[in-house]
């Protein structure tokens, strides 16, 4: 809360009123063996002008450095409106669409952000939105087992060229309820899944595949073969997306000849920004003939007794609304600000504004990459297309470097070592359309002052 205003006097008042004569007496259930007896290394209350003063200290300290740090979360450029419509009241404290009464404004403006994430996946149908990518990951998976019947393995391939954490999010999330993930290996000379890589499953059961387009090193899939190969073999596909890069690249609709059947991603590159590792959003779309198995909510469209115009919650799949046993899930978390910031955020773009985003941040990750190679001691990883992020490798660890460039007030990028050990000192670079040429510069100079300097010592 921004600002409490009762004063001494007030807070006696309202004691007095429900009978007690102390705080600590609301509070008289907790045995006194639980409670806290000091706070000790606490220091004095501040006064408003004081704690302005620090916090504003505080975020000096953090500098602001130039960040060339993607893998999953990206600085994009964001309109001032955006956050200045999503704050206003009527939507920064409307209430959450888990009942049936939230606000026909509410539910509108999650119908739009459906028909609009739909759209640009190239799907049918999509929810509510739910916590992040990587759990989406891990849904998508479950929801995989429950719409692929045939298949009684619960086994999903996914490749190894997915994002780590999601990876790992998802054996942790869906593991326990008895799904298989095994790994896919990439190739080393092009950081991509090959089709001779699914050639060991080859009249295996197998429920899913899990392929991600760009994938975690920048690299494009051949999604096509990877999708039809799956589909010829009663395997179900799921995609992985950036959404900013589906306003250039071929949407999971489209992969193949039938299109991905399930497709999730992270939405915090539109309109969200990076904050620590969140709050972000996840997203997922699917065919219609799977919309009764997807987790979370849906908004539909519909009209009144009247003929008027009304939205209301069409399917609800989670426990709090239907039988446990028939819950699709129960942690399939709607993050409705964020979305809330990217609805907004997707209609003011529009199609040609995402496109322009899209195709400014391939041309920044472009330059940034010829500039990082001319320098000596840098190189790709690998020579196949990419978008707006590419893994190059140095010619000394990677950690030292990124201390030293730090030093120098640049975020140089992702470590992979401790994921990709087999690559060697591999760092993985991003640039979006937020970052110039002076930016790019700026990183090329102290990357090669930071080669240089280590090679000297």
């Amino acid at each position: 809360m921004a600002f409490i205003p009762h004063t001494e006097k007030d807070v006696a008042e309202m004691l007095a009123t429900i009978g007690v004569s102390s705080i600590e007496q609301l509070f008289d259930e907790i045995p006194q063996s639980l409670r806290v007896k000091s706070l000790a290394g606490i220091p004095p209350a501040l006064n408003e002008m004081e704690i302005g003063r620090l916090m504003s200290a505080r975020a000096k300290a953090d500098g602001r450095p130039l960040c060339f740090i993607g893998a999953g979360a990206y600085e994009h450029h964001i309109p001032a409106a955006v956050w200045a419509i999503t704050t206003r009241g009527e939507f920064y404290s409307a209430y959450t669409p888990y009942q049936a009464e939230a606000s026909q404004g509410t539910l509108q403006l999650l119908y739009e952000y459906q028909t609009m994430i739909a759209s640009l996946t190239g799907m049918q149908v999509s929810n509510a939105s739910l916590y992040d990518g990587a759990s989406a990951v891990a849904e998508a998976s479950l929801m995989a087992v429950r719409v692929n019947r045939k298949s009684k393995s619960q086994r999903i391939l996914i490749a190894s060229t997915v994002h780590p954490h999601y990876r790992k999010v998802a054996s942790t999330m869906a593991s326990n309820q008895g799904l298989r993930f095994e790994e896919l290996p990439y190739s080393p000379n092009d950081g991509r899944t090959l089709a001779s890589a699914l050639a060991p499953y080859e009249g295996q059961d197998i429920t899913a595949l899990v392929i991600q387009q760009p994938n975690f090193f920048g690299t494009l899939e051949d999604v096509d073969t990877l999708t039809d190969w799956a589909h010829a073999r009663g395997i179900l596909v799921i995609a992985v997306v950036n959404p900013i890069s589906l306003a250039l690249l071929k949407p999971p609709g489209e992969w193949g000849t039938r299109g991905a059947d399930i497709a999730v991603g992270d939405g915090q590159p539109l309109g969200v920004p990076l904050s620590s590792g969140g709050p972000y959003f996840g997203f997922m779309t699917t065919r219609m003939e799977f919309v009764r198995q997807m987790p979370g909510r849906i908004v539909g469209r519909t009209l009144d007794a009247n003929g008027r115009e009304g939205f209301t919650l069409t399917l609800q799949a989670r426990e709090q609304h239907i039988r446990r046993a028939k819950a699709t899930s129960n942690i399939c978390t709607n993050q409705g600000l964020l979305v809330t910031a990217a609805t907004i955020y997707l209609s003011l773009m529009g199609p040609v504004g995402l496109e322009r985003v899209a195709s400014a941040s391939h041309a920044r990750a472009r330059e940034l990459v010829e500039a990082l190679t001319a320098i000596k001691g840098v190189r790709k990883a690998f020579p196949t297309p990419f978008f707006h992020e590419c893994a190059l490798i140095l010619d000394r660890p990677v950690g030292a470097v990124l201390k030293a460039l730090e030093s120098r007030g640049i975020l140089g990028g992702f470590d992979l070592t401790g994921h990709y050990p087999e690559l060697g000192s591999a760092l993985l670079v991003c640039a979006t359309e937020a970052r110039t040429h002076e930016d790019i510069d700026a990183y090329a100079r102290a990357m090669n002052e930071a080669l240089k300097a280590a090679r000297a010592a």
